[in-house]
């Protein structure tokens, strides 16, 4: 599912949450970056500039209320941050490629779980529903240094 501005506000007063001014920008600084993986921080300094008037407890706040409705995903990368993207439930899995020397995250969407998850569900009765994998190494422009 892609999401639109319209699509979260509908989500939004479904659950009879307001739409204010500071969520609207939120949301559209979210759905300019879509990939970025972005975390509240970065998410505050792109919407403190076009307004100035928003706080970091309301970026926080918004995005925590997000994930709550499963708008949102969140995100660990193992440096420190909660990083957010948007929650896809039709698309089955995709990896993260994570650059140690950059910090530059990548998505991979070849899911090669599927024959692992069978054997799982044949060998131990156990059906896996998610799974989530990172793999650490370094990107295209870093390995040629």
């Amino acid at each position: 599912m892609t999401y639109t501005l319209d699509d979260i506000c509908k989500k939004l007063q479904h659950k009879n949450y307001k739409i204010t001014p500071q969520r609207q920008e939120i949301l559209k600084t979210l759905l300019n970056n879509v990939g970025k993986h972005l975390s509240a921080e970065e998410v505050y300094n792109i919407v403190k500039e076009e307004n100035l008037e928003i706080g970091l407890a309301t970026v926080y706040r918004t995005l925590e209320l997000l994930s709550d409705i499963d708008v949102l995903q969140k995100l660990n990368f193992d440096d420190g941050k909660t990083r957010y993207e948007f929650n896809d439930n039709e698309i089955h899995h995709h990896h993260h490629l994570i650059c140690l020397n950059c910090s530059k995250v990548s998505e991979f969407e070849d899911d090669l779980l599927d024959t692992l998850e069978a054997n799982i569900l044949e060998k131990c009765n156990f059906k896996v529903v998610d799974h989530k994998v990172k793999f650490y190494g370094y990107c295209k422009d870093c390995n040629k240094s």
